[in-house]
């Protein structure tokens, strides 16, 4: 329990979980952000991985006047263990995640904690985000906010959650208890986020998500997702092919399963797949030109082939702009489901 809250205090409602490191130029906004919550009983854990600038006196200048702040120094190094040794201490059976360079709108964690309280099914639940500064946000970072936006309910995020990561980590409230279940987060040559969000999944725990801009997620070129190896992409297509090789869905249709997109890019990320042994029946593709080759012995065709055969089970795995809705499109021309007899894969 956070000693400033003192041992006859009960838990506050909410514990935010909050590791920086040299955030000296965005920790004003974040924490003024937090201080102006319609809810206001909760704690903050602020958790220094091992600054060299004036973040932590910025972070000690507001605990001075504010009893629900407590800042700890990481024992280990980097963000993971950051996150692991604030989950230590966080007091609330709720946590709350927050980064450094966001901001909160006033109403998230009172909302958060509402729907929280309403549906205990729920053991992740995020919101949708706004992204800032306008002016130097990117194409890519755009389409995969309107598909974060598109992606709310615990059935669209288990249908999709082999897409992209369906939850924005500093958007989400999450059940303290379910996560140290788990494990906490975990290290690896991976995304930490995603890795949690899929070992979820893994474990039948339902996740949802807000349909409210309730948190203002900022990007730059130093952001850690932009320059950490960690969150390249071939850490993601390694990451989705690990728990994707384990899906129940797939595994059910191992034998009879086809992978959608032939293309050399394509045929790499499905490489981490495939190391894993599953081999595909079929590979659908819709260039004339590929149509009737064979890749590693297993043939190439058209999607009509599809309905000639009994229903194979369809990873799509083209990832070019418009294309997902497109297969999706005639997969359900042909009367297949989402989530039951195909996935997407991004």
């Amino acid at each position: 329990m956070n000693a400033l809250l003192g041992t006859n205090n009960p838990p506050p409602a909410i514990s935010i979980l909050l590791p920086f490191h040299n955030s000296e130029a965005t920790l004003d906004e974040c924490l003024t952000s937090i201080q102006g919550q319609t809810l206001n009983s909760f704690e903050l854990i602020a958790v220094n991985d091992r600054s060299s600038d004036s973040s932590v006196h910025r972070i000690e200048n507001y605990a001075r006047n504010d009893p629900r702040i407590q800042i700890l120094q990481n024992p280990g190094a980097g963000l993971v263990a950051a996150l692991n040794h604030g989950l230590e201490h966080c007091s609330s059976s709720l946590v709350a995640r927050m980064d450094g360079d966001d901001i909160m709108l006033p109403q998230r964690l009172q909302l958060q904690y509402e729907f929280m309280q309403q549906d205990p099914d729920v053991v992740a639940l995020g919101t949708f985000a706004s992204l800032f500064p306008e002016e130097i946000i990117q194409d890519g970072f755009r389409e995969y906010m309107r598909w974060q936006n598109s992606c709310v309910t615990p059935q669209d995020i288990a249908d999709e959650i082999y897409i992209e990561s369906p939850l924005v980590h500093p958007s989400v409230m999450f059940r303290r208890k379910s996560v140290m279940k788990l494990g906490g987060y975990r290290a690896g040559p991976f995304p930490e986020d995603y890795d949690l969000w899929l070992r979820m999944h893994h474990a039948g725990m339902q996740m949802s998500k807000l349909p409210q801009e309730l948190l203002e997620w900022r990007d730059y070129p130093e952001r850690t997702s932009r320059t950490d190896e960690n969150y390249s992409r071939p850490a993601f297509d390694y990451l989705r092919a690990f728990y994707l090789a384990q899906e129940p869905r797939l595994l059910h249709h191992r034998d009879n399963f086809v992978i959608w997109g032939a293309g050399r890019k394509t045929r790499k990320r499905c490489q981490h797949l495939l190391n894993h042994g599953l081999v595909p029946k079929a590979w659908i593709d819709i260039d004339p030109n590929k149509i009737g080759n064979r890749l590693n012995g297993v043939p190439v065709v058209a999607p009509e082939w599809l309905q000639s055969e009994p229903m194979p089970f369809v990873l799509g795995y083209v990832t070019n702009h418009g294309a997902r809705d497109d297969i999706s499109e005639r997969l359900h021309a042909m009367g297949y489901q989402r989530g039951k007899n195909y996935l997407m894969v991004g």
